[in-house]
């Protein structure tokens, strides 16, 4: 494949930003059949926020096009390949892991309307209605945002000129394919959707993960490019899952039980690798401090914000102090990830724990340097639960730069999970 070739035409209809309604991560198909069973009926507003806010994401991107894109994407539905594809397949051991009821809910399924409006040099994108139905919005919304300013910043560029850029971006990708085989090759799955610098990129990289890394490439959380490309599918749950609930709960000692709430939930429908506590929505110590003893049966964690070594330090004292072995345990690091990070982290828990890497923007939407006045470095780009049933949601996070919700909500909620004082560290893509 020439992606050159197809980026200087990117106009063809043949590269709609968003070609399946399973462009998008495995985790979320997961979250949404357990909110399928356990909340329909919430009503929950997503919305865009730019972290980013030096990159002018109204005047770079066209309305109209955007539009063009959002309203492709409602115009989606599961092919039938696609949905043979959920019923039948083995994912993570496990043969029918979608139930009858959810399938013929999601082969169904067309995505709800959204709302756009122009505000300064930043758009107001929010989503709005049933939970497992705008919660299906957030990764396509981000690819397409991503993508769009990508191509606008390629749009004068000419074939030559581009097909050098892919030639230097390729180069950096196999670069650090080689330093990753030569660190002994610690597990990676790509979990690089919501930000990639566009669907063919991240296919590209793909494939070269295939290629270079053998074994040790895991699969991807693009459930797309694993069908088509025959790989694993890989995700478990996310922050969104105990935003909601905590927003829901009535009382501050339902709101307390709230991240465990959502927990017993997963533990009813999944097992083994599945079973990954992520502890950090409301601050990690506070939840490992005050965790159900049968938490401590889980295969693993996921550490996805804060200072990754002292993460992965708490999570096998946690599970020293529980009776269990943390060589028996995985740790999942997926925050902010590069090659220097992934080697050293892998070097430092190498025999004390299982360590594998869910590696994202930096796999397929590193174009750093790569054009003039780095217009394509990467940017922070998020797309949130903001409120459910009317109320706000709140993430405290173990970095407060990643914190979000009202203030007095965050105080309230601080004050609740016993968060103190927390290192503030930069924001990495």
């Amino acid at each position: 494949m020439d992606i050159a070739t197809r980026v200087y035409n990117h106009k063809w209809k043949i590269d709609p930003i968003v070609r399946s309604l399973i462009d998008t991560d495995f985790y979320k198909l997961l979250m949404c059949q357990s909110v399928f069973r356990n909340k329909p009926d919430t009503q929950v507003a997503f919305s865009l926020i730019n972290r980013s806010d030096q990159v002018p994401l109204a005047r770079l991107i066209d309305e109209g096009e955007l539009r063009e894109q959002l309203d492709h994407i409602r115009s989606l539905s599961l092919t039938r390949g696609e949905s043979t594809w959920l019923r039948g397949n083995t994912f993570y051991g496990k043969r029918q892991m979608f139930r009858s009821d959810f399938m013929e809910w999601f082969e169904g399924l067309r995505l709800p309307p959204y709302h756009l409006e122009r505000r300064g040099d930043q758009y107001e994108l929010t989503f709005e209605g049933n939970w497992p139905e705008v919660m299906m919005w957030e990764i396509p919304a981000l690819a397409v945002l991503m993508e769009l300013r990508g191509r606008a910043v390629l749009n004068d560029m000419r074939r030559f000129e581009l097909q050098v850029l892919y030639a230097r971006a390729m180069t950096r990708v196999w670069e650090k394919i080689e330093r990753l085989r030569a660190a002994g090759g610690p597990p990676i799955a790509d979990f690089g959707t919501r930000r990639r610098h566009s669907f063919l990129w991240q296919d590209w990289c793909v494939r070269a993960m295939v290629e270079g890394l053998g074994s040790s490439f895991t699969g991807t959380s693009n459930c797309l490019i694993a069908k088509n490309r025959d790989l694993e599918a890989i995700g478990t749950n996310a922050h969104e899952l105990p935003m909601v609930y905590a927003a829901l709960a009535e009382t501050d000692a339902e709101l307390a039980q709230a991240p465990y709430k959502v927990l017993e939930d997963w533990h009813e429908e999944h097992e083994g690798n599945l079973r990954i506590i992520l502890p950090d929505t409301f601050g990690s110590k506070g939840f490992l401090d005050n965790a159900p003893d049968w938490l401590a049966g889980w295969t693993g964690m996921r550490i996805d914000s804060g200072d990754p070594v002292k993460g992965g330090e708490m999570a096998i004292d946690w599970w020293t102090s529980r009776g269990e072995d943390p060589r028996g345990k995985r740790i999942i690091f997926s925050d902010g990830l590069d090659v220097e990070k992934i080697v050293d982290l892998h070097a430092h828990f190498k025999g004390r724990v299982k360590v594998s890497f869910g590696w994202g923007t930096l796999l397929t939407n590193d174009f750093r340097g790569l054009v003039p006045n780095d217009a394509l470095a990467p940017f922070s780009l998020v797309c949130k639960a903001i409120s459910a049933n009317g109320r706000p949601t709140v993430k405290l996070s173990d970095n407060p730069e990643k914190a979000m919700g009202p203030e007095d909500e965050i105080a309230r909620y601080k004050r609740i999970f016993g968060v103190g004082e927390q290192e503030r560290i930069k924001v990495e893509v």
